[in-house]
This record gives C-alpha cells, structure tokens and sequence, in this order.
C-alpha cells in the first residue's frame, strides 16, 4: 500500500516537471520584439527612462556589469542613478571613473545615508527615487550584465497602458565552485520554468528582482519604495501590491547574467534558507506543496520499498532530462547544461533546506540577522 502511494506521487512529481518544462518551452525565451522594421533595425521607443541602481562593494565583475547599462542601444534619454550607503564603498571608486570615461552620460552618484529601515536596499531606492526624473523607471541589481537591447526591448512591453512592471529572466554564469553548481541548476534550470508554470495557472502576480521596468505613477500610487522599507521580499511584495491593484505585470523576453562572485557551500547555505523562508512566509500554501515537484526524494522512497519498480528510473530520467533542456535553453551554453547531471544531488540538499525552512524563521542577509514576520517583515535581530 505504501509502495503504490509513493509510487503515484513520484509519477505526479514527474508529471509536474514535464509540465515545467512544456510551459517554459511555450515562454519566446530569447526573442527580439523590437526587431520589427523592413531592415532589422530595432524599433526603440523614445520614453525618458531612469535606472536606479543601489550598489555596494566592488569585485572583478562589477565595472563591466555597471558599465553594460552605459552603452544601451536606446534612443530617449536616459537617467542613470547610483545609490550607496558608505561614500567609502570601492564601488564609488568605479562609479567616478565610469562617469569620466562616458562625459555625454547623464550619471549621478547618491549616498544614501542614515539607511531607512531594515531592507537596505529599498532604503537606497528611497533616496534614488526622489532624484528620478522621467516617467519609467529600471531598478536592477548591481551585479546584473545587461544585454545592449536591454532598455528597448523592456519599455517597448509597456504599449498597453495597464502594463505596470515589466521583469525578465536572469541566469548565473558558469559555476566557480562546486557549491554553486547546486545554485546553478536552482535558477539555471528550475527557478524561471517554474515560474513559467506558474503564469500558466494564472496572470503573473509577483516581479523578479534582477531586473524591474516600472511606470513611475504606478510605484507612487502604492505609496513609493517606503512602503517597501522593512519587507525581505521587495520584488515580490512591488509585483504584488502592483498587481492587486489591478495593473498588469509582463515578462520581458531578454534574459540578463546574473554576475555574482562564487560562493562557498556555507554562503549557498545561508542564501537557498534565506530565499526559501522568505517564500514560505510569503506564500505559505504553494511553498508547503512545492516538495511535491521534488522527483528525486520521490523516487529513493519509492524504490526503497519497491526496488523492482521499472517506472522509478525513467521518472529519474525524465528530471535529468528536463532540467538538462531548462538550462541549455535559458544560458545557451551546453557545460552549464552538463551541470544538471548532479540535479539528483541538488533536489536532495534543497529537500533539506525545504525542512530547515519549517524550523525557523531569521535569516542572514547582507551579514546581519532578521526575523521574518508573516507576510515578509523583516525584524533586525540585536546582538
């Protein structure tokens, strides 16, 4: 009897990465909408634009990430907003120097300080968005590379006039360690189909971070980034206050790089407990039935009291294979696709941190401690 329920929850686990992978399969990942002149040559639009970009620290990735946002093939004008905490941060450092080598740039760069609330980031959209000058807004993370067409291919999303956030797909670079091939194939291969699933339940209702094109009169009708100033989940939380107000979120099709430095296994840790207790906390219900996507732990229950079972390795097979596909498809690099080899170990250790997330509710971020109230509010842990 137990043998045939762990069977058939297995199978549904398979089914439910086939699913994944057809719905992130029907996602144009990728495609170019402006390309739609007689001569390819892209359509831009002429909308003013501000990137507020809230920055912190430096490492060898970060001139050429911030630097990527300098050259955009976009024809309006274009504001750009550095914010930091520290006027001593290295970061300041690139800053300046970027301004210097780009003179015809409109660039400026804002210390933020005292930080606001607990969520040091959205206290520097707080400062930012006071400075900000046109009506759409870019807010991205500062170790994103963005594809020259980046700008374009957002604003040309908001042709509708309910469209109140666009966002996009992000990818990691190949791993630098051994620990981060676990992260990889979370966001590589499995993060944006699911997330592709997802919409096809229901209309989006949350943003991905990375990367946000927002209407500036939409943030303000929510009450600013301040609303946002002690909540972990920002992105989601702007996605869906956005949304419950009855306005539109689209996915762009671009897919930017994620260019973070590579982590050790104890930073993955802290980072996949970190964004699975926000999630919990945030969507209690979804977060609690996700175990069920999980194939791997299916099956080692399955074939521990049913060894015999010839439908438990192709169940196995189906999960390589799909997040295999996922990956190649969203990095377009067969080595990173090669990383899904090891998705057995990886659903093995993210069905640990799916049981750690029940166990508590603090979190280390940015190397301070919170708890993380029940709708995502962040509390600062002292001492």
């Amino acid at each position: 009897m137990l043998s045939a329920i762990l069977g058939t929850v297995a199978v549904v686990s398979a089914g439910i990465n086939i699913w994944q992978w057809i719905a992130a399969g029907r996602f144009p990942l990728h495609r170019r909408e402006g390309m739609n002149t007689p001569s390819g040559s892209l359509a831009v639009p002429r909308d003013g634009v501000t990137l507020l970009k809230p920055v912190k620290g430096a490492d060898d990735e970060t001139r050429a990430c911030l630097e990527s946002w300098f050259t955009q093939d976009y024809r309006g004008p274009m504001q750009i907003l550095f914010g930091v905490a520290d006027a001593n941060d290295p970061v300041c450092a690139v800053v300046r120097d970027l301004q210097k080598q780009h003179p015809d740039c409109d660039v400026q760069l804002v210390i933020c300080d005292p930080i606001l609330g607990a969520n040091a980031k959205v206290s520097t959209l707080t400062y930012l968005e006071k400075n900000a000058r046109h009506p759409f807004w870019i807010i991205s993370d500062a170790d994103v590379f963005a594809p020259r067409d980046l700008l374009s291919e957002i604003i040309s999303k908001f042709t509708a006039a309910d469209v109140a956030l666009v966002n996009c797909f992000y990818k990691l670079p190949p791993a630098g360690s051994v620990a981060m091939i676990w992260e990889n194939i979370g966001v590589n291969a499995d993060f944006w189909s699911q997330v592709c699933q997802s919409n096809s339940l229901k209309p989006m209702n949350f943003a991905l971070g990375a990367v946000m094109g927002v209407r500036r009169e939409a943030i303000e009708t929510i009450g600013g980034f301040k609303a946002l100033l002690n909540q972990l989940a920002d992105d989601y939380q702007l996605g869906k206050r956005l949304a419950d107000s009855g306005k539109r979120i689209e996915l762009c099709n671009v897919v930017v790089e994620c260019r973070e430095p590579a982590k050790k296994f104890a930073d993955v840790w802290k980072h996949q407990l970190r964004w699975a207790r926000t999630i919990r906390v945030c969507q209690p219900e979804p977060y609690f039935a996700s175990v069920l996507s999980n194939t791997t732990v299916w099956v080692i229950y399955w074939m521990a009291f049913s060894p015999d079972s010839m439908l438990a390795p192709l169940c196995l097979i189906i999960r390589t294979f799909t997040a295999m596909h996922n990956e190649f498809r969203l990095t377009r690099r067969i080595t990173e696709a090669l990383e899904s080899i090891f998705t057995f170990a990886k659903d093995l250790l993210q069905f640990v941190v799916w049981l750690c997330a029940f166990a508590g509710n603090s979190v280390v971020w940015r190397g301070e401690r919170f708890l993380v109230k029940r709708g995502g509010e962040l509390v600062r842990i002292q001492g």
